[in-house]
Formats: structure tokens, C-alpha cells, sequence
């Protein structure tokens, strides 16, 4: 059962993001990806990696493995900042 509970809630964040996107999209009018978006792509996908590890999901692992490296990458561009970062 605590598996369980781990699992649903990396879902519950990965998925998460796209309502922030969406959210903060509508709210300007465009499209936008907020810093929020990366942050929960991270968490969301460190711990459905974990989930996925505990099942020896093959599949599951290679899917969640590698999407942290770009997370991790984006917030490093965006905190080095640039025409696109957002306004702290």
C-alpha cells in the first residue's frame, strides 16, 4: 500500500504540470511554461522512478530515467536567465 501512495502521488505531480502550464497560459494569454512546470517535472519524475525501480518495470524505468537530465537542464538555463526566463 505505501507503494501505492508513492506512485500516485509522482503521478499526481508529473501530471500537475501540465495544469500549471495550462493555468499560467491562459492567464497570459500564450503559450508559457513556467519555472513551476520544470520543478514538478523533476519531482514528479524522480519519484515515479523510484516507484518504477521497486516494480523492475523495464519499460517504466527507461521512460522516467532520462526526463530528469532536461529538467535539471532547463532550470539551470532558466536560472542563468535570458530573454525567455522569467521575472523573479
Amino acid at each position: 500500500m505505501p507503494w501505492l501512495v508513492v506512485g500516485f502521488v509522482g503521478q499526481a505531480l508529473f501530471a500537475g504540470r501540465f495544469l500549471v502550464q495550462w493555468i499560467v497560459s491562459e492567464r497570459k494569454g500564450r503559450s508559457v511554461v513556467p519555472i513551476q512546470f520544470w520543478f514538478l517535472s523533476l519531482a514528479g519524475s524522480a519519484i515515479l522512478l523510484v516507484y518504477a525501480i521497486y516494480r523492475l518495470d523495464p519499460v517504466f524505468i527507461l521512460g522516467q530515467a532520462f526526463g530528469g537530465v532536461v529538467y535539471v537542464r532547463n532550470l539551470m538555463l532558466l536560472r542563468r536567465g535570458g530573454p525567455d526566463a522569467p521575472a523573479r
